[in-house]
């Protein structure tokens, strides 16, 4: 019975795999359930009974988040070809499927974008992911590094996490003006308070990005600032890395009383690899530093 369990959830996991894939091609359900391997009579309830979507609508969201990625973070395709990327015949009908599900046309969610609806909207697509994606984690995923210390140029996020989207557009916005492309230039997250601390107003993170060049602020309020270097228990989280607090719960809870080690003053950090949706969100990669004396 376990064994079945487990095939017939690769074989689920294939079909999100290819998705992420294949946003611009066609998905409909023959495809689909040919990658499945299941008949497309019953393909369609499969999907939905195990994931709470149907095949149509999980396909649709999944094209919408690239696609509202796109436009907040500095994609310079036009509307129209976001439009057309994300499956629809004509501008008009991407921007009435967009308000309706965000509240926002594409041009205003471009220009300001309205992150509680957008969070409420993916709410069913993150929910679906996380069935399958589900990571339990071992020991053996943890390794002690010895890593260099890199000088960052600072984005401080301070203040409730809902608005933490407007942060990263002007973090992504200033780097980008500045030439410090994610390629050549590692970026990084140091959480310094809890992901849902009692009041949302004490949350805290730092956006950064490694330079040792000078740093112009461009009318940002931009920090220079070191990731220490140091030995580091690192643990690698691949897709699905919007949410990073299972891992970090890991190492706080479960490997760091059992490891023996002493934490040093310094917060959990990451450095993110692989960004979504310039990779498959599957494809996605962010890996965990806990600093160690």
């Amino acid at each position: 019975m376990k064994a079945a369990l487990q095939n017939y959830h690769a074989r689920m996991q294939r079909v999100l795999d290819h998705i992420d894939r294949h946003l611009d091609d066609d998905l409909d359900l023959d495809v689909l359930s040919s990658v499945a391997a299941y008949s497309k009579y019953h393909f369609h309830r499969q999907f939905t009974a195990t994931f709470g979507l149907s095949v149509h609508r999980y396909v649709q969201l999944a094209r919408l988040k690239r696609a509202s990625y796109r436009l907040a973070y500095g994609d310079a395709r036009s509307v129209t070809d976001i439009a057309m990327d994300a499956g629809y015949d004509a501008p008009d009908a991407f921007a009435r499927a967009f308000r309706q599900r965000f509240g926002q046309s594409p041009s205003s969610f471009r220009k300001s974008p309205d992150w509680q609806p957008w969070l409420a909207a993916f709410g069913p697509l993150d929910n679906a992911r996380s069935k399958l994606m589900q990571k339990a984690f071992t020991t053996d995923e943890v390794t002690i590094r010895d890593v260099p210390s890199t000088p960052v140029a600072i984005v401080e996020h301070r203040g409730d996490p809902m608005t933490l989207g407007a942060t990263i557009q002007r973090f992504i916005a200033w780097r980008t003006a500045a030439g410090l492309h994610p390629r050549t230039n590692p970026t990084f997250n140091v959480w310094r308070s809890e992901r849902r601390p009692a009041s949302p107003a004490d949350y805290s993170v730092d956006l950064c990005v490694g330079t040792d060049q000078p740093i112009e602020a461009n009318g940002e309020q931009i920090k220079a600032g070191e990731i220490p270097g140091g030995r580091c228990a690192v643990l690698s989280v691949v897709g699905n890395t919007d949410n990073l607090e299972p891992a970090a719960l890991y190492l706080y809870r479960d490997w760091f009383p059992a490891c023996g080690e002493e934490a040093r003053d310094f917060p959990l950090y990451c450095q993110r690899q692989g960004f979504f949706p310039e990779v498959p969100e599957h494809e996605a990669v962010a890996e965990l530093f806990l600093p160690l004396k």
